[in-house]
């Protein structure tokens, strides 16, 4: 059975980092597209960063981009997410997804459980 599960979340203060995991199983990881969303109460679920099979190959949100760095690890079958300098508009769930476009929202074959970020002071 495919599983994603994520991992890192916690509460920071503004300016702290926190780096979050998303371990992959039960299907072909090293042919899937992997992206991290966000979503906060009321508002909608957003793209927040993205990577292709290519690890060369990434997207970010303008909201996130120099201070959030995506990477993955095909061996062990892992997704990461460096936030730093982190905000309190960053406060959201957190989501890992497989499948799709690296670069764009779209259709996702897989989704993660979710983990609560909350930067606040």
């Amino acid at each position: 059975q495919a599983q994603l599960v994520e991992s890192g979340g916690g509460l920071v203060q503004p300016g702290e980092s926190l780096r979050l995991s998303c371990a992959a199983s039960g299907f072909a990881f090293w042919l899937s597209a992997m992206t991290w969303y966000r979503q906060a109460p009321g508002k909608e679920r957003e793209l927040v960063a993205g990577i292709h099979i290519t690890t060369i190959d990434t997207y970010y949100a303008g909201s996130v981009k120099g201070r959030f760095t995506i990477s993955r690890n095909n061996a062990e079958k892992t997704v990461y997410l460096q936030m730093n300098s982190l905000k309190p508009e960053d406060t959201a769930v957190y989501y890992c997804a497989a499948g799709g476009r690296y670069y764009s929202d779209s259709e996702r074959d897989y989704w993660g459980q979710g983990t609560q970020v909350t930067v606040s002071s």
